[in-house]
This record gives C-alpha cells, sequence and structure tokens, in this order.
C-alpha cells in the first residue's frame, strides 16, 4: 500500500499521537517501539515510509537509518528529533535521510513531508517495476527465440501469465518447446526459487505412477522399502511440469484432480494427509476435451488443468524464425565444440526454409549440430514436401529484411541503399512481414 507509514519511537504517548493523526488522514499505519522489531518486520520492498525517533533505547534512528540504507538507500526515512539532535539530523540528511522534523511538530507538517515522502516512493517503484519488465522481456528473448508475430505474441503470453497463480496447458507438436515454455512460466514468476519438476506421463510404467507421482511409506507394496518423498510433495511451493497429459492413467487422473482442488495429498500406505501448494503446467498434443469426449481422459480434470492456454505454433508456421534458431544452435554446438560454424550460403538457407521439419525445434537442432559438425548439407533427418515457391519466397524475403534491419541496427535509410528499394516499397513489405523498426534499434 502506498500509503503505509512504519512508526518507531519508544514513547508510547507519541506513538499513540501520531498513529492517531495518521490513521484520521487515511494512512496505514504500524508502530513499533523499538528499532530492532522494526527492522526484523520490515517486508522487502516495503511501499511506504519510515518515521523514527533519533534517540531511543537499545539501536537509535541513525543506526536505523543506516540498516535501512544498506537494504534500500531510496526507502524514504523521516527523523523525528529534539531541539539538541538538530545537527546530528542534518548530517543524517546527508547520509541518506529524507526529512527530520523537530519536536514538537505541527500534525500538518508531518502530513506534508509524509505526503511528499510517499510521492517520491511511488516513483521510485514504478520506475523499478518498468525496469524489471524491461529487464524481464529481454530475458526471455534470448530464451524463447523468434522475432515471428506468434513468438511475439507467445513472450507476451508467458510474461502476463507467470505471476499469476493459475494452471496452464500448452499445446504444442513433438519438438517445439513445451518443456521450455513450461519453465519459463516458472522462471518468471514469484515460484522461481522453488523446486520446478518435469514429468512426461508416457514414460512412466502404469504400475509405477502412483508412487512416482505420490510416494509411499515403508511396506506400502512390495519392493517399498523405506519412506519415499513423491514428485508432487517433492515440488512443495513450486511447478510441476506435466508433459504429455494425455497419457495419464484414468486412475492417477482422479488423484490428480482431487490434489489440485483440496491442495493435499497422502502417499502410498499412509493414512495423514499432507497440504501442498503446487502449479501445475501440463503439455499435450491432443485436445484435452476431444479426449475427454472419447473417454480417454476425464473431462473435470481437462477444466481443471486448462485455466489458461497457450499454443506453440509448428516451425513450419513461423518459418521466418529458422534462420535465427539454426544459427543460434549451430554457433552453441561450434562453441561447444572449439570451432566455427560454416557459415550458409542463399541455397542451403532456401532448402532450410522450404522444409517443413514435423520434428519442429527439436528437429532443426539437432540439423544445425550435424551442419557445425561439418557433417554434410543442413537438412531436416526426415525429407518432406516442400511449400510452394511463393511460400518460400515469402519466408526468404522476410529473413533478408529482417537480417539487414539488424545488421543496420534500424536504420531505414542504410537498409534502403542495402536491398536498393525505395522507402515505400521497404515499409509495405516490413508491414506485411510485421517488422518493426523500433525492436532493431540499438538500444543502451
Amino acid at each position: 500500500m502506498l500509503n503505509s507509514v512504519i512508526v518507531v519511537d519508544d514513547e508510547a504517548s507519541i506513538r499513540s499521537a501520531v498513529e492517531q493523526w495518521l490513521g484520521l488522514s487515511g494512512f496505514a499505519v504500524q508502530p513499533f517501539s523499538r528499532a530492532e522489531d522494526c527492522l526484523a518486520q520490515l517486508p522487502a520492498h516495503f511501499p511506504g515510509v519510515i518515521l523514527s525517533d533519533v534517540r531511543m533505547p537499545g539501536m537509535g534512528g541513525l543506526a536505523l537509518l543506516e540498516q535501512l540504507q544498506q537494504r534500500d538507500a531510496d526507502l524514504p526515512v523521516i527523523l523525528l528529533t529534539g531541539h539538541g539532535d538538530v545537527p546530528m539530523a542534518v548530517e543524517a540528511m546527508r547520509n541518506g535521510a529524507y526529512d527530520f522534523l523537530e519536536k514538537p511538530f505541527t500534525p500538518q507538517t508531518l502530513l506534508d513531508s509524509l505526503r511528499r515522502a510517499l510521492e517520491k516512493r511511488q516513483l521510485v517503484l514504478e520506475n523499478r517495476r518498468l525496469h524489471e519488465q524491461a529487464d524481464q522481456k529481454s530475458r526471455l528473448e534470448g530464451t524463447l527465440l523468434g522475432m515471428s508475430a506468434g513468438m511475439q505474441q507467445l513472450r507476451r503470453q508467458v510474461l502476463d501469465l507467470a505471476s499469476l497463480p493459475v494452471n496452464v496447458l500448452i499445446r504444442g507438436e513433438t519438438g517445439s518447446g513445451k518443456e521450455r515454455v513450461a519453465r519459463c512460466l516458472h522462471d518468471f514468476g514469484p515460484r522461481a526459487a522453488q523446486p520446478f519438476v518435469a514429468l512426461n506421463c508416457a514414460a512412466i510404467p502404469e504400475h509405477l505412477f502412483e508412487a512416482e507421482l505420490f510416494g509411499h511409506e515403508s511396506g506400502a507394496f512390495t519392493g517399498a522399502q523405506g519412506k519415499r518423498i513423491g514428485k508432487l510433495e517433492y515440488a512443495n511451493g513450486g511447478t510441476v511440469f506435466l508433459d504429455e497429459i494425455e497419457s495419464m492413467p484414468l486412475a492417477q487422473q482422479a488423484k490428480l484432480l482431487r490434489v489440485l482442488q483440496e491442495q493435499q495429498l497422502e502417499r502410498l500406505g499412509a493414512n495423514q494427509s499432507i497440504s501442498v501448494d503446487l502449479r501445475i503446467i501440463a503439455a499435450t498434443k491432443p485436445d484435452l476435451l476431444e479426449e475427454a469426449r472419447a473417454g480417454r481422459f476425464r473431462e473435470d480434470l481437462a477444466y481443471r488443468l486448462n485455466v489458461a492456454e497457450l499454443r506453440l505454433a509448428p516451425l513450419r508456421e513461423r518459418r521466418e524464425d529458422i534462420p535465427l534458431l539454426f544459427a543460434h544452435f549451430a554457433h552453441t554446438a561450434a562453441e561447444r565444440l572449439g570451432r566455427s560454424a560454416p557459415a550458409l550460403n542463399a541455397a542451403q538457407l532456401g532448402r532450410l526454409l522450404g522444409q517443413d521439419w514435423p520434428g519442429n525445434v527439436r528437429e532443426l537442432a539437432n540439423a544445425a549440430e550435424r551442419h557445425a559438425l561439418g557433417l554434410g548439407e543442413p537438412q531436416p533427418l526426415v525429407a518432406t514436401a516442400g511449400q510452394s515457391l511463393a511460400a518460400q519466397q515469402e519466408a526468404f524475403e522476410a529473413q533478408c529484411l529482417r537480417a539487414a534491419l539488424a545488421r543496420h541496427k534500424g536504420d531505414i535509410k542504410a537498409v534502403m541503399e542495402e536491398l536498393q528499394l525505395p522507402r515505400r516499397t521497404l515499409n509495405e513489405k516490413m508491414q506485411r512481414h510485421n517488422l518493426l523498426r523500433e525492436d532493431f534499434l540499438d538500444r543502451p
């Protein structure tokens, strides 16, 4: 709350009077008689102002100011001083205090100082929020690569959903990057410091499924030696990623639904329920509701999982991202091997753009690694029917435009000269391929 004030003063009468004045003026006041208690209970990124007496038993106001400055140099601290403490308070302002009020002070003087301090605090926190958003956007662009309209939309959706306490269903073909997107939803959200547990439901034998998810007590079944913590319990406080969720046995779907509804689970062989705080991110290739209508998936669980849905476009629907992704994978592989990746010529690039890539990003990464190793032409492992000439030309044109814009850091005149295009034609092509000059500017 941006009307929050913490009052630290060892005199109960002053605390009471200040709390009353500020309460009548709409402030939320939290009083403390000791500076030590204030420090112990101060939340991170406190959105308000600290109002502290200078002279107190134990830690005084100046020592409190020093501790607060170490935590957050922009946190406004207003000191309350007696007449003899004024030179000391002036020195404290040089060291970071926002203001000082000499006792006795009027309620209006206090209110004026607090309101100015809160305005400053609001600006500081808003500036931090904007910087954090810009930093997250930059980090996400380096993780979910691609400049196509679909990838730009996906990154916006990931940033929006990462901070929300909702389950997410990711739809996409094999190799399209579902686990990477799930990891970003975790890493860019408030659970980032907690466990991220990934499970492929198709890879777990059905007879081991329940023990794998829920754990077991010693002797729960033949071979159950000792207590074992299941994946769901281990992920408490964090995120569980369930890939190929459509493969989960129906009996375990019912147990998972109970965990989602009640936020509790029981180990095999146990009678005691264990509270868990989990975010579930599931991934699937087929439509879960169609699976439910066919009797292969629980409809109630499908709705529980699909609070929000992200669709990952296959590579054939975002061909303009292929050169960037290929270059990234080839560079990464070459760097790991201590060599330079051979450059692509126009014919090789055209062949990359003309493939359908049924294995999507995973298949492209494999082709790029083979190219970095010098194991022949960069092509997919499975040959597929090519696109029409017009579709290949469009994808190649988009890549040429993007490469020129990147080389010249958004300098339109330089791009016009390199590609020998008039301004109007360049503008039309950039608009058709959803290319914005601002995305290529060389920002500090």
